[in-house]
């Protein structure tokens, strides 16, 4: 039962792994799919049965609407792609990139915008701070655990470098005496 179950999901896994090696192998064809298209400002077509248009008043060509998109949804499908199949720790990250790319796909279709590529940052700001706390966060987590390091210790130290005993209190020189001439400058570690 157990062989059986695990050839399933071999032979899906090799299925998605051939469906996405095929998307990486024509991504040049696909990129190169502008090129059919006209290079008028009004594109009338039939899609299965239905009539469609589309006006182009901000580039006045479909042919450059079609060069633009091109150029944000195939790198938006290689960070999907990318999301999707990788295993490291920070595969969260990509998340921003995705989001830049979607938010310029939606803007290039946007005939009112002006300018395609000027404010996504303030719409990506938020999102951008979040996922640095959630990727730094992850990171902690992890090098904790490959290096075996409580960072619950860290609480018992202060900013200067102080040990602060269960009271909340810094006793940096406990132990030391009131005779020893010991100057306050830090040691050179380099």
């Amino acid at each position: 039962m157990q062989q059986k179950k695990s050839k399933k999901v071999g032979s899906s896994s090799l299925v998605a792994g051939s469906i996405i090696a095929a998307i990486l192998v024509a991504s040049p064809y696909f990129f190169y799919l502008y090129e059919g298209f006209p290079d008028d400002q009004v594109w009338e077509t039939s899609f299965f049965g239905l009539n469609l248009k589309y006006d182009s008043t901000y580039y006045k060509s479909i042919y450059v609407v079609a060069w633009t998109l091109s150029g944000k949804i195939i790198p938006f499908v290689f960070m999907l792609i990318w999301f999707f199949t990788c295993k490291h720790w920070w595969y969260h990250a990509i998340l921003i990139p995705i989001l830049m790319f979607a938010f310029q796909i939606y803007s290039t279709l946007n005939d009112d915008l002006s300018f395609v590529d000027s404010n996504e940052i303030f719409f990506l700001a938020p999102l951008i701070f979040i996922m640095l706390i959630f990727s730094y966060g992850i990171r902690m987590k992890i090098f904790d655990r490959i290096h075996n390091i409580d960072l619950t210790e860290l609480e018992r130290v202060s900013l200067k470098g102080d040990i602060k005993d269960e009271d909340g209190l810094s006793n940096q020189y406990e132990d030391d005496d009131e005779d020893d001439d010991e100057d306050d400058e830090p040691l050179f570690m380099g």
